[in-house]
């Protein structure tokens, strides 16, 4: 029987727990997890999607701000494991634990791209052909381990985040699986740190778009839907929309044709096709019902 001690917060991370419970051959004992977190307009106390999962299975749970503070290692180092499995938790392992245990890290990239925080997003603003999942055994650096095995998935030209998310969940739930049974840490091979890219945390700032360049738009709609979404500096947020075209040359914003349900809208380079919308403080709608209510239509800027 392996003994581990879980670290992760998201559904992803939730996905690879719910796994090893179920494994015959592996046993949680500790879960540790971001606090809880106020979420929506109201501000609701929110547990992280692994805390309610590691309840339910009478795993104990821990919820340290810092993972670095001198009484939160010292109670980990009194765990027995024979690994530690990290999967988004969203803390960085102290030198104490990352020696006490080898620690595993699950990131959601074909390392050594996209190392930090948001790198599925990341595969899909880039446009990217093809994700993946790393497992890596961890050092000190953020995703800078040696790789023990990377499994891929394609991404389909209009891929968005939720099933790029899944498909990305169940490729790690089978590698998790396969490196705690059969691998170990002379299997590893070192990253080549020329080739490395890095992603920060995604901001709500990182929405706001001007029409520019379709093929941007879209790639950022693809990767920032539901969140942050998308918006003009109106406010105005794109609810639904496909890449008409990546070549053409004209005027930012304009309006150059309007049919029953969509609305082409001409960049700088290419244009997009809009179907829905939602602006400030208003219910979502069709962007011709919009467009309606606005008495505007073909000639007119949606800027």
């Amino acid at each position: 029987m392996t003994r581990i001690v879980f670290m992760g917060t998201p559904d992803y991370a939730a996905s690879i727990l719910h796994s090893l419970i179920e494994a015959e051959d592996i046993e949680v004992v500790a879960v540790y997890t971001q606090p809880d977190k106020p979420v929506g307009r109201k501000g609701v106390l929110t547990p992280p999607a692994v805390k309610g999962l590691a309840q339910e299975a009478g795993i104990r749970v821990i919820q340290p701000n810092r993972l670095r503070d001198k009484e939160i290692i010292e109670e980990l180092l009194k765990i027995q494991c024979d690994m530690i499995i990290v999967a988004a938790y969203g803390q960085i392992l102290p030198k104490e634990i990352l020696e006490y245990a080898p620690c595993v890290n699950l990131h959601a990239s074909i390392l050594p791209y996209y190392r930090g925080a948001s790198p599925i997003q990341q595969s899909l603003l880039h446009n990217d052909h093809q994700s993946g999942v790393t497992a890596m055994w961890m050092d000190e650096g953020l995703d800078t381990g040696a790789m023990i095995k990377t499994a891929t998935v394609e991404i389909e030209p209009d891929e968005m985040i939720s099933t790029l998310y899944e498909k990305l969940t169940e490729v790690a739930v089978n590698l998790t699986l396969d490196v705690i049974r059969t691998w170990d840490r002379h299997s590893a091979v070192p990253q080549n740190g020329a080739e490395a890219s890095h992603c920060k945390k995604i901001l709500k700032s990182d929405g706001l778009v001007t029409f520019e360049d379709a093929r941007e738009i879209y790639n950022r709609y693809r990767a920032f839907t539901p969140w942050p979404g998308i918006y003009l500096e109106s406010g105005l947020k794109i609810k639904a929309m496909r890449l008409e075209e990546e070549r053409s040359i004209g005027d930012i914003g304009m309006i150059t044709s309007v049919d029953k349900e969509s609305a082409l809208i001409q960049c700088k380079k290419g244009s997009l096709r809009i179907m829905r919308v939602q602006a400030p403080s208003k219910q979502e709608t069709s962007i011709v019902d919009y467009l309606n209510g606005k008495r505007i239509g073909c000639g007119y800027s949606l800027v």
